[in-house]
C-alpha cells in the first residue's frame, strides 16, 4: 500500500492510494455505490463456507483453556526412563507468508524445530520451572509448516505445553502431518526412545519413517470383527446409529441390492424409510428402488447380549457407498452415533445436522468414526465467515444494514447465515471444551471471560434476531446478559472494569472501548425483554465512565482509566472515543423521553459533539490521536463520528444543525477520497489496541490495517446514516 501525498484545493492531502483509484473518482459521491462496492468487496473476500468437520483421535492430547496442547507423557508412558526421548509431529497451513505467536512451557529438556530447522531449545531456566512461558514469534511459510517437538525424561518428568500465543485472535490447532492421518487434527507421537532420531521426519508416508508413531490409527487384530462391539463394548441394551449414503449413478430409477449380515437385533432405513428388520443374528438381502443421486442409509443396531454390529454391501457394480457427510481424515463410508439408550428416542434427522450432541446411554455422545478413538469435530477454519468476535460484531452490523438499505436480501442472508454457526454450534461447543479442553468452534463465545467476548457480537445477534428468528440466539443472549451484568468484574460503584486482562498490564482499567462492548447489548435486551434494569445497567456505565475518563478542558475522552495509578492515561485515542459517540447514540435511540436520565444523558452527547467537531482535519478526517494532527487521519473513528452527527441532526439531539451537517458530509467525502479505493477495500482502520500514557504509542507503535473488520461495518453504517441524513434534509427542504 502508498501513502502517496497529492494536491487537493491547494492543500496537500496524504492519502492511502493515488486518488484516481479513489471510490470517489469512480462514483462521485453516489453513497448507495461505495456501500454496494465495500459490502461486494467483503463477501466476496469472505464466501459462506461451512464449518470443516475433521476426524480427531482421542487418544492424544487435549488442548488447555489457553488452546494449547498439554503434551503430558508421564501418564500415557509411566515406564519411560531417564535419558529416553520421545517426538511430536504436527503441521499448520498458512495462506501467506507472515509472523504468528506461540508458547510454550517444559516439563523437562525440550527442543523446537520449525521446517526442519532448530528454533528453541530450553535452558534449566524454563526445565526448573514448568509454570514459567516462553512466548515466541515464528515467520511461517505459505503452504504447510511442519513442527517437530523433541522431549528428553529426566527425574522431574518429560513433556510441556505448546500452541498458539494468543488464541483470542489465533485459536490454533495443528493437523497430523502424514499420508495415512491426512485430514485428521492434532499431534503424532512416537513412544520412548532409546536414542535421538538422526533425521527429523518430513512430509510423507508413516511407513517410511524408522519408528512407529501414535496414537494408534488402525484396531489391533485382537479387536472384535463387529464395529459396534470394538468401538462401545457388549452392554445389553446398547443401541447406536450408523449412516452413510448410497450413490445410484443411473440417470433412471433403478433396483439396488444390499447384502449384509448382522451380530445382534438391526432395522435398516432408506431415506428415512424401514426397508429391512432382523430380530437376530443373520445374513441377509434387501432391495430397494432409488432415482439417480445419494441417498441416506440409517442402520440402527442393538445389542442383545454378545457382539453386535453389522455388515453392508451393494451388490450392483458402479453402485458405491460414501461417506454421507464430509469429514476430513474419516476412514470408511459410516459415522457412527453412540452408544445410545434403547427407550431414548433419537431424532436422527437433527442429529445429522451436526451441530448438537444427543443424550447417550451414560452421558451426551456426538458422530465418531470406526477406528480406535477416532472423534468426529467442528472446526471453524474459515478467515472470517461464521466467527465471533467484537469486530465482527460491528462489521455484522454493518453489513445487515446495508443489506436493508440496498434491499439486498442476499446481503441479510449472509449475516444471518454467519450468525447462526456461531449459536447453532454453542450449546455443542461448550460440550466440546469440556471433553477436549478448548472447542474448535465459537472459541471467545465458549470461553467468555470478558466483555470483548459477548457484547458486540451479541448486539448484532438481537438485532439480526428481529428479522428473522436464528437458532439457539435465546440460549447464547441469555448467557450473555447473565455475564455483563452478574459475572464481569465492577468497581464499587458498578462501573464495569477489567480486573484480568489478555496481557498482565491491561488489569485493573477501564477502557472507553467497553461502552460498546457492553451497552448496544443491555439496550437491545431491554427491547427484547422490557426490563428496565438492563436500560438502567447502561445509562450508570456512561455517567461512571464520564466521570473516570472525560476530558472537560476539551470535551473529549481519555481512552484508559488506570486504577493501578488510579489515573486516567489522558490520551484521546480516535476509535475509542468514536466508540463512545457511537455508543451513546445507540442507548439515546431506545431511551424514553421521559427517562429520568436523559436530559443528562443528552447533555453528554452535546458536549462529547461540540469537542469533536472542533478537531475534525482539514480533509474531514479525524486523526488517530484527536489532538495531534500530525497523527494519521483514521477511518475507523471518522466514520462513527459521521454515523453519531448523523443521527443526533435527523433525531433532533443537536441543536447547531448547519455545523454538523457540513461535518457530516465532509466526513463522508474524506472517506471517499481517502479510505476506499474502487473496489472497495477499506484502508487507515487502526489495528486492536493496547493502552499508553503516551500519545506516540497511538501515533506510532498503532499502525492502520487494510480491510480491517474494526473499520468496514462502521463505514458502511457512516454511509447509510449519510444517506439517511441526505433524504431528511431533502424531506426538511421539501416542507419549507
Amino acid at each position: 500500500m502508498v501513502n502517496e501525498s497529492i494536491e487537493q484545493g491547494g492543500s496537500r492531502l496524504t492519502s492511502y492510494f493515488p486518488e484516481n483509484e479513489s471510490i470517489f473518482s469512480k462514483v462521485n459521491g453516489h453513497t448507495e455505490a461505495v456501500v454496494a462496492a465495500i459490502v461486494n468487496r467483503y463477501i466476496g473476500s469472505n464466501p459462506p463456507h461451512p464449518v470443516t468437520y475433521r476426524a480427531y483421535p482421542a487418544g492424544g492430547f487435549t488442548r488447555l483453556s489457553d488452546y494449547r496442547y498439554d503434551f503430558r507423557f508421564d501418564g500415557k508412558f509411566p515406564d519411560c526412563r531417564d535419558g529416553q526421548f520421545i517426538y511430536a509431529w504436527g503441521k499448520i497451513w498458512q495462506e501467506t507468508v507472515s509472523e504468528s505467536p506461540f508458547a510454550l512451557n517444559c516439563y523437562g529438556p525440550l527442543q523446537l524445530y520449525l521446517n526442519g530447522d532448530l528454533v528453541y531449545r530450553s535452558t534449566i531456566v524454563e526445565e526448573l520451572d514448568p509454570d514459567r512461558r516462553v512466548d515466541l514469534r515464528f515467520k511461517l511459510q505459505k503452504g504447510w509448516n511442519h513442527f517437530v517437538l523433541r522431549f528428553m525424561k529426566t527425574a522431574s518428568g518429560i513433556g510441556g505445553v505448546f500452541g498458539t500465543g494468543s488464541f483470542k485472535r489465533y485459536p490454533l490447532h495443528f493437523l497430523s502431518p502424514t499420508a495415512e492421518r491426512e485430514g485428521q487434527e492434532g499431534w503424532i507421537f512416537t513412544p520412548p526412545l532409546d536414542g535421538p532420531l538422526t533425521v527429523l521426519p518430513k512430509e510423507g508416508c508413516e511407513a517410511e519413517r524408522p519408528c512407529c508413531w501414535l496414537p494408534q490409527a488402525e484396531w489391533p487384530a485382537s479387536c472384535s470383527q463387529w464395529q459396534m462391539t470394538r468401538m462401545f463394548g457388549n452392554k445389553p441394551e446398547y443401541t447406536a446409529l450408523a449412516w452413510t449414503k448410497v450413490k445410484q449413478p443411473c440417470l433412471e430409477p433403478q433396483e439396488l441390492t444390499l447384502s449384509g449380515e448382522c451380530q445382534g437385533k438391526i432395522e435398516v432405513l432408506v431415506n428415512d424409510e424401514a426397508v429391512f428388520h432382523a430380530a437376530a443374528d443373520q445374513v441377509f438381502r434387501l432391495s430397494v428402488t432409488l432415482p439417480f443421486g445419494e441417498h441416506d442409509v440409517t442402520v440402527k443396531s442393538t445389542c442383545t447380549g454378545g457382539n453386535w454390529g453389522f455388515l453392508l454391501t451393494p451388490d450392483q457394480e458402479g453402485v458405491e457407498l460414501v461417506l454421507p457427510f464430509p469429514v476430513m481424515g474419516a476412514k470408511g463410508e459410516w459415522l457412527f452415533l453412540g452408544p445410545l439408550d434403547k427407550k431414548t428416542m433419537v431424532d436422527a434427522a437433527e442429529a445429522k445436522r451436526l451441530v448438537s450432541t444427543v443424550e447417550g446411554a451414560e452421558e451426551k455422545v456426538f458422530w465418531r468414526l470406526d477406528r480406535p478413538n477416532l472423534q468426529v469435530r467442528p472446526y471453524l477454519e474459515n478467515h472470517l465467515f461464521g466467527k465471533w468476535d467484537y469486530p465482527l460484531g460491528v462489521t455484522l452490523y454493518g453489513l445487515l444494514e446495508a443489506g436493508k438499505a440496498l434491499k439486498r436480501q442476499d446481503v441479510v442472508d449472509y449475516v444471518m447465515k454467519h450468525i447462526e454457526i456461531a449459536t447453532s454450534l454453542y450449546k455443542y461447543s461448550l460440550w466440546d471444551k469440556e471433553q477436549y479442553g478448548a472447542a474448535g468452534v465459537n472459541h471467545q463465545l465458549s470461553s467468555m471471560d470478558s466483555l470483548d467476548d459477548c457484547g458486540s457480537f451479541g448486539a448484532t445477534m438481537l438485532l439480526a434476531g428481529e428479522t428473522t428468528a436464528i437458532r439457539d440466539a435465546a440460549a447464547a443472549a441469555k448467557v450473555i446478559a447473565n455475564h455483563i451484568t452478574k459475572v464481569q468484574d465492577r468497581l464499587a460503584d458498578g462501573t464495569l472494569y477489567r480486573r484480568f486482562g489478555s496481557v498482565a498490564f491491561m488489569r485493573d482499567t477501564i477502557w472507553c472501548d467497553d461502552l460498546y462492548m457492553s451497552t448496544p447489548f443491555l439496550c437491545r435486551y431491554f427491547q427484547k425483554t422490557r426490563d428496565i434494569s438492563y436500560l438502567d445497567d447502561a445509562v450508570k456505565q456512561f455517567l461512571h465512565y464520564k466521570k473516570y475518563m472525560y476530558l472537560p478542558e476539551s470535551n473529549i475522552m481519555s481512552h484508559v482509566y488506570d486504577l493501578k495509578f488510579a489515573k486516567a492515561t489522558n490520551v484521546p485515542w480516535g476509535r475509542g472515543n468514536g466508540w463512545v459517540l457511537f455508543s451513546l447514540s445507540e442507548l439515546l435511540a431506545v431511551l424514553p423521553e421521559a427517562y429520568k436520565k436523559r436530559k443528562e444523558l443528552l447533555t453528554f452527547f452535546r458536549e462529547l459533539s461540540a469537542g469533536y467537531l472542533r478537531l475534525q482535519g482539514t480533509h474531514g478526517m479525524w486523526h488517530q490521536v484527536l489532538t495531534d494532527p500530525e497523527s494519521y487521519e483514521e477511518t475507523s473513528c471518522t466514520s462513527m463520528f459521521v454515523y453519531a452527527f448523523s443521527r443526533g441532526i435527523r433525531l433532533n439531539w443537536l441543536e447547531e444543525k448547519a455545523a454538523y451537517v457540513s461535518a457530516v458530509m465532509r466526513g463522508w467525502e474524506g472517506i471517499n477520497r481517502m479510505a476506499v479505493d474502487c473496489r472497495g477495500n477499506v484502508y487507515g482502520v487502526c489495528q486492536g489496541s493496547g493502552y499508553s500514557f503516551t500519545a506516540d504509542y497511538y501515533k506510532h507503535d498503532l499502525s492502520w490495517l487494510l480491510n480491517d473488520t474494526h473499520g468496514i461495518g462502521i463505514v458502511l453504517l457512516a454511509g447509510i446514516e449519510t444517506m439517511k441524513l441526505k433524504k431528511w434534509l431533502e424531506r426538511a427542504q421539501r416542507q419549507v
